[in-house]
């Protein structure tokens, strides 16, 4: 019977989908310090698999492992980027309230703005300044990448002030990586304002992890 080269790449996808559940590195703390670049090959494969089955019209098998192979490649390519620009940065910020978090497709550096600015205020502190070229010196060193900047606030006060505040903080953190030499084409900034908390508003702790701006590394595919 001749399977359709639909059902197959749905078929190959789901078998590494599962396979990848199934794997404990998936499933608790990071301490493979590779793990995000076996992830990276992992996905990458398996996109891979799905476009080489529906490009492929005449051997769709043929065409789902050449494109999980130049899937997998590719995908752990930058998973073994992400794995190395996250170890540099850990290394090099010397303060312990910035967080770096590795997802396995894009870095996230989270930088509170209690440390970060006065009440009220977009301007950067002097102390922090240093820390924020550091991460403008890691990303030239890794400038196969785009940035975006995110500025987040509480709750307090008004929606549309605490908007434009949030757009402020992500500006001022944005001309400070340029100034570092991060290209301007590279970075995005947004404002989500108090749209985006990662905690509740009801406590001084949930308010003060909510008050942030992130900068997240999202490598361009050309690593």
């Amino acid at each position: 019977m001749k399977v359709s080269r639909f059902a197959l790449a749905a078929g190959l996808c789901a078998g590494m989908v599962l396979s990848a559940c199934t794997n404990p590195a998936t499933l608790g703390a990071q301490t493979d310090p590779n793990q995000n670049t076996k992830q990276g090959a992992l996905i990458g494969g398996i996109l891979g698999a799905g476009v080489g089955a529906l490009t492929n019209n005449s051997d769709p098998g043929l065409g789902a492992l050449a494109g999980a192979a130049i899937g997998a490649a590719a995908g752990g390519a930058i998973g073994n980027q992400l794995d190395k620009q996250a170890a540099e940065l850990r290394q090099q910020l010397a303060n312990d309230g910035i967080t770096i978090t590795n997802t396995g497709d894009r870095l996230i550096v989270s930088v509170p703005n209690d440390i970060t600015f006065d009440t009220d205020s977009y301007t950067v502190r002097p102390a922090l300044r240093s820390d924020l070229e550091k991460v403008a010196q890691n990303l030239v060193r890794y400038p196969n990448s785009n940035v975006q900047i995110i500025g987040h606030t509480d709750s307090d006060g008004d929606a549309a002030y605490n908007q434009g505040l949030s757009e402020r903080r992500a500006n001022a953190v944005a001309d400070i990586l340029q100034a570092g030499g991060v290209s301007y084409a590279r970075i995005t900034t947004i404002g989500q304002g108090e749209n985006n908390p990662i905690a509740s508003n009801l406590t001084p702790e949930g308010k003060r992890q909510n008050r942030r701006v992130e900068i997240v590394v999202v490598p361009n595919g050309n690593a």
